[in-house]
């Protein structure tokens, strides 16, 4: 045995236990400890669990000496570190987080594993779905069949996995949502704007609509959903997710997505498919929102108003203002995160920061987007061009004593560039997330790289998500606008295609006309 390791040091808890029992040997190999301890008639016979507890500890020595194996992998697997003992003692792992553990006699199994990502050792039993996660990887089971072999539903058993993930049993393959090699970095290095853990499905599920607002993007008719339609693309969303090992969530909208006659049951079974979901619609009664928290809780629920009262309610109608101050109320009551989202225009551009003053109380997160002049938002005047950085400015010194005021336009980027502060993810958490992070589907199959304008990149009743999102279309969408291609910042930015679009400019080839970092820097 090494002398700078005694074995004291690599069983330190059964020194604890032991006191001035512990035959600190100088001539026992630590390998043969705790067989030296269950040799002992008179150790066990006073401390009968010491056996099982030193070879828990020698394995977590062992482990620290474990090679780095943070490389990446191909398909979700065990971690090689992991070791599966099996005791006759009870809370044996209390033994690593307590002084006075109570060890109690019966059989137990034991994970011990080192983390890959922090190299921090873990001991603790293994709970059932811990067992589970690792049978369905290690015998390579279907998961769907798994919840039908368990009369579970397919979320159930992916939420065991993404536990056992979480904790670091297994293993799984990066994300392959991510930006490519080739894609400008520019003055960006933090590596989380350049690959997503989740995917999201904003699904206008519906174009019923129980307002006329007078920017709405698409006001045209488009046939209804039928329900089995609707399940098929649960499973193709599930699919794709699986391919590219994202978790999915699906933002509900229209129209009012609530307004969709199966939607109660196409958002239980997009729960019982394990999909984070959020609904971005209009104030509804009580027990229409109760119906989807016995159901699932959303992530979120998001409403709009436009300014203060007056003005929302010329743009979405009368009364809408109250009525959404009343509905938040009812979200914060039923503990759902609201938000409340703005479209800017020339004749709210003044409204924004007492509106959002008067909501620091009122709602978890309030931010805006520019106006798309698309659709029936062309008749309005879209915020002034050469005032805008100003707007942003007085924005954000608001924003510091505002917890409620998000940040979500692209080109708060160019401040925090300017004043050497952190980035922040933008629009979509990756600059323009357009066909990256997200796409938008329609009810009738069109699936769009952007809703806030026409970006068709195909059409889920004729391809899988996953052809669209391989496709041409989208991967034009995706590398944006060739004007903003070597900025310094694209990979949080990227402009608004929408905003640009609505100029009546070609939005994968010039800027977004509100940029501003030529003029700042």
């Amino acid at each position: 045995m090494n002398k700078e390791t005694p074995l004291s040091s690599i069983f330190p808890a059964c020194r604890r236990v032991l006191g001035s029992d512990f035959p600190d040997n100088g001539a026992v190999a630590p390998v043969d400890f705790p067989s030296l301890l269950s040799e002992s008639s008179a150790i066990m016979e006073r401390y009968p669990h010491i056996k099982d507890l030193a070879e828990i500890e020698w394995v977590r020595h062992t482990m620290e000496e474990a090679a780095d194996f943070r490389d990446a992998v191909e398909e979700a697997c065990v971690n090689p570190t992991l070791q599966l003992l099996e005791v006759e003692w009870r809370h044996l792992p209390d033994f690593f987080k307590q002084e006075s553990p109570s060890p109690v006699a019966g059989e137990d199994l034991i994970l011990v594993w080192k983390e890959a990502e922090t190299g921090n050792l873990h001991c603790e039993s293994a709970s059932h779905h811990d067992l589970l996660a690792l049978k369905i990887v290690t015998e390579k089971l279907d998961p769907k069949r798994a919840a039908a072999a368990g009369n579970v539903s397919i979320g159930t058993i992916d939420d065991i996995l993404y536990n056992a993930t979480h904790k670091g049993l297994l293993l799984s393959p990066p994300s392959r949502i991510r930006r490519p090699d080739d894609f400008h970095r520019g003055d960006v290095a933090d590596n989380q704007f350049f690959s997503s853990p989740v995917f999201t499905l904003q699904w206008h599920i519906t174009q019923k609509c129980d307002l006329h607002c007078k920017h709405c993007y698409d006001r045209s008719e488009r046939r209804t959903l039928g329900r089995d339609r609707a399940l098929r693309i649960l499973d193709d969303l599930y699919d794709f997710c699986r391919l590219h090992h994202v978790y999915g969530q699906i933002s509900f909208t229209g129209g009012n997505p609530l307004l969709y006659p199966h939607f109660n049951e196409v958002y239980r079974e997009a729960a019982e498919r394990g999909f984070l979901t959020a609904i971005l619609g209009n104030p509804m009664p009580r027990h229409r929102i109760e119906e989807l928290l016995d159901i699932q809780k959303p992530e979120f629920y998001q409403v709009s108003l436009e300014g203060l009262r007056e003005h929302t309610d010329y743009i979405r109608g009368r009364g809408h203002f109250d009525r959404v101050l009343t509905f938040l109320e009812l979200l914060r009551e039923l503990k759902i995160y609201s938000m409340v989202m703005l479209t800017l225009t020339r004749a709210n551009m003044d409204q924004v920061i007492e509106l959002a003053e008067f909501l620091k109380e009122r709602v978890d997160l309030f931010t805006f987007n520019r106006l798309s002049m698309v659709g029936e938002g062309a008749a309005l005047a879209s915020a002034p061009v050469e005032e805008f950085p100003r707007f942003l400015e007085k924005y954000l010194q608001m924003a510091e004593h505002n917890p409620a005021a998000a940040l979500k336009d692209n080109f708060f980027n160019i401040f925090h560039l300017k004043n050497r502060k952190p980035f922040f993810g933008g629009c979509a958490g990756f600059g323009c997330g357009a066909a990256f992070n997200f796409v938008s589907l329609l009810p009738d199959g069109r699936v769009d790289a952007c809703r806030k304008f026409p970006s068709p990149i195909g059409n889920i009743f004729e391809k899988s998500l996953n052809a669209i999102y391989h496709g041409e279309k989208a991967a034009q969408y995706r590398r944006g606008s060739i004007g903003c291609s070597d900025c310094r910042i694209r990979p949080v930015c990227g402009g608004c295609l929408a905003v640009t679009h609505g100029f009546g400019l070609d939005e994968l080839q010039v800027r977004d006309p509100y940029c501003f970092i030529d003029r700042l820097l």
